[in-house]
This record gives C-alpha cells, structure tokens and sequence, in this order.
C-alpha cells in the first residue's frame, strides 16, 4: 500500500487515486502536423527512472482534484507534493 498525500485531503491510499503519468509533458503545439510516430511518441513514450520521478494524480475518490507529486520510484517514497514548499520538505 502507498499513502498519496492529498494536498487538500491530506494522505489517503492509492486505491483512491488515478495515476496520470509523468508530469511537464507539454501538448504539442499544432498536433496535426506531427508525423504518426511523432504523435505515437507523444502519447505513449515516457521516461520511467528508478529514483525521482515527477507525475500527475487525480484523487477521484476525493476532492477530485489533479496534482503533481515527486516521488522516490524506487522505494514509493513522496518527495514533494505541489502544496508544499520543497525546501520544507525533510530528505
């Protein structure tokens, strides 16, 4: 089990969440004139690190509100949530 702490909720399970991928992916600028491997790359390539990984939540069984939160993938250690200032944050 992992623990997401909801920045307006406050820590809640997983299983109260939808995973959005990996966050700062921008949408492209004109989408039509992408190429089908540059638009497949888009949509289905992204990074997966063992170690700090920034991605996207929506707590759907909550406030319903998406967020980013940095995150430890290797241990499912919460670095930083976007509420929060990361300095604060303790290593």
């Amino acid at each position: 089990m992992m623990l997401i702490p909801c920045p307006w909720c406050g820590p809640r399970d997983e299983t109260e969440f939808h995973y959005g991928g990996q966050a700062n992916v921008a949408y492209p600028a004109d989408p039509q004139e992408l190429s089908d491997e540059q638009w497949a790359r888009f949509l289905f390539h992204r990074a997966n690190p063992k170690g700090e990984f920034t991605e996207r939540w929506c707590h759907t069984a909550g406030c319903r509100r998406w967020f980013a939160v940095r995150r430890d993938t290797a241990t499912n250690t919460v670095l930083h949530h976007t509420s929060q200032d990361p300095k604060a944050v303790a290593p």
